[in-house]
This record gives C-alpha cells, sequence and structure tokens, in this order.
C-alpha cells in the first residue's frame, strides 16, 4: 500500500522471474514442456474466466493470478504427463481451490500445490514415473551401473531413497560434477524445479524488489539443511546437505510456492517459524515417508497454521493510556 505497487505489476514481475526455469526446461527435456506449460496457464486462465462468470464476479484474468498459478502447476509436475493432465489439475487448483473459498486472497491452500496433489491422488503412476532424462547429457547414460537399469530415468531424490547414495554416485557422476549439473538443472525432475541456479536468481530480484522477504526461504533451506546433516543415514544423505537442497524442488518451494502472500504469515516471527515447519515437515516425508520429495506437502500442512501464526506474532500498537489524551 505504501510502496504503490499493484497486485498486477507484481503478478507479472514474478510471472518473469518465473520464465528463465521454463526456457531451460525446454532446452533440457525437449519441446513438450512448453506444450504442458502453455497447457496448464492456458487451463488456469480459462478456469478462472469461467468461473468468475459464472459466480458474477468481475473477470481478473488479467491481474496475473490466475498465470502463475498455471506456470507452478506446470513447473511441479514430471515432463513425461500427457498433454491434458495439467487441465484436470488446473480445474482443482483454480475453481475448488480458490474460488470456492471466495477468490483471491481467500484460499487457505496454495492454488497449485492442490492442483499437484490431486494429480498425485488421481494418476499416481504418471506422477511419479512419467520422467525424462535431460536430452542433452550423456552422462545419464554413462554412469548406469548394473542393478539400477529399471531407473534410467528416476530423479535423484527417487534413486537416493531406494538405492543409496552409491547408486547416486554410479548414475550421475562423482559428487563434484552432482553438485555442478544438479545446480545448474542437468538432472531429472519435474519440469521447472531442476534448475537451483536460475530459481535462486529469481528469488533475490523478488528480494530486491521486496515482494517477498527472506525470512521463509532461509528458514526452509536452513532447516532442510541442518535437519539433513543431523539425521541423514547412511543409505539416504550421508548428512550431505547440499545433495539435498540441489536434488529435488526445495528451491522453487523455498521462493515461490512458500512466500506466497495469502497462505503465509506476514509478520518476520510467523515467517520464520513458518518456514522452519515447512523445512522439517520436508525431512521427515523424505526420511520416513513413502514419498522421495515432500516440500510440496509441507507446504499444504502448513498453510493451515499461517492464520494461527498471524494470531500469535501480532504486532503491538501503540495506544496511549486511557486518560493521557483529552
Amino acid at each position: 500500500m505504501k510502496s504503490g505497487e499493484s497486485v498486477e505489476r507484481i503478478m507479472w514481475t514474478v510471472v518473469g522471474c518465473l520464465l528463465p526455469p521454463l526456457i531451460l526446461s525446454v532446452f533440457i527435456f525437449g519441446f513438450q514442456t512448453l506444450i504442458i506449460t502453455l497447457v496448464s496457464v492456458g487451463a488456469c486462465v480459462a478456469t478462472e474466466a469461467v468461473t468468475q462468470k459464472i459466480f458474477h464476479r468481475p473477470i481478473t484474468i488479467r491481474d496475473g493470478s490466475a498465470v502463475i498459478t498455471g506456470l507452478l502447476l506446470a513447473y511441479i509436475i514430471p515432463p513425461g504427463v500427457s498433454y491434458w493432465t495439467p487441465v484436470l489439475g488446473a480445474v482443482m487448483a483454480i475453481y475448488v481451490a480458490k474460488h470456492l473459498l471466495g477468490g483471491i486472497g481467500f484460499n487457505i491452500f496454495n492454488p497449485a500445490l492442490i492442483g499437484r496433489a490431486f494429480l498425485v491422488a488421481t494418476f499416481p503412476v504418471a506422477m511419479t514415473s512419467a520422467w525424462l532424462p535431460p536430452i542433452r547429457d550423456v552422462s545419464i547414460f554413462k554412469y548406469m551401473g548394473p542393478g539400477i537399469d529399471a531407473i534410467s530415468t528416476a530423479t535423484p531424490l527417487y534413486v537416493l531413497k531406494h538405492y543409496g547414495i552409491q547408486a547416486v554416485i554410479e548414475k550421475f557422476g562423482s559428487m563434484s560434477s552432482i553438485y555442478g549439473d544438479f545446480f545448474i538443472g542437468w538432472r531429472p525432475g519435474c519440469i521447472g524445479e531442476t534448475s537451483a541456479l536460475l530459481l535462486l536468481l529469481g528469488g533475490l530480484y523478488l528480494l530486491y524488489k521486496r515482494y517477498i522477504t527472506w525470512h521463509i526461504p532461509a528458514s526452509v533451506i536452513i532447516t532442510i539443511a541442518f535437519l539433513t546433516w543431523v539425521f541423514g543415514g547412511e543409505k539416504l544423505f550421508t548428512g550431505n546437505s547440499l545433495l539435498a537442497i540441489l536434488s529435488g524442488g526445495v528451491m522453487l518451494g523455498a521462493f515461490f510456492m512458500a512466500t506466497d502472500y495469502v497462505t503465509s504469515p506476514t509478520q518476520p516471527a510467523g515467517k520464520l517459524i513458518f518456514g522452519a515447519g515447512i523445512g522439517a515437515l520436508t525431512v521427515l516425508i523424505r526420511f520416513k515417508g513413502g514419498y522421495p520429495e515432500g516440500i510440496c506437502y509441507a507446504i499444504l500442512l502448513m498453510n493451515p497454521m499461517a492464520p494461527a501464526l498471524e494470531g500469535w506474532f501480532r504486532p503491538k500498537r501503540f495506544a496511549p493510556e486511557k486518560g493521557a489524551v483529552r
């Protein structure tokens, strides 16, 4: 309110920050990632327009919020799914998770994550196996060892969880090359989560513009790194915090999903606890759950905590004592 920024400007700036990972994804996985993303964005915008028309609300598709939901939904699904898959996720994200709860500003859960959770529950095989190897990265074939041929296009987290750190090294190369490749984005994964570098740059720009603050991203990343270092067993991350950050969707979730204005706290202390809770739940799901990645469900589980954290850390406002002002 004080800065003069508008919802439209903020939303479209976030869209701009999300475009570089898409460009890299097209280069790494192929042109179908662009088609999936366009279908997802188009379905979200169309669902928003139709829903607002049905509910007799002003049509606000130009504000960019539906576009962001479509981008994020596409970014957190595998690049090998069918083209119609994001359409179903878009309906769940926009119609159910957003507008049935009152529209923008009233949703309890992050719409894109609800869309993904729905797709995982409805099409579990496609959403957990439609991974593609980087088409220009020959190391994914070069380092395949005996016993892991069946997981030739599995994500690093899947290999790590089910086969251990040695299988990751056999599949992706030495640890030094793994760090570099994963940081740039040369690894199997969801469409928009692979490049920690581009996501970090986009997040830093949002910090520079003061559209987000450092509290949630820092607390998410630091908590995941610390708990992985403390509790990472020999079969899992062996305490390798950097691998835990680079091998999943941590950067995308920390900077672009956990910081959603509507579903996260506004006060610094609340943001720190909110982010730490996401980090702790992510590690818990990764280590003890049946799902290799946990950031999606960790954010969804913490979203309902945002109102409580707002109440617990409500800022104190100055008011003169009774009778002091006449």
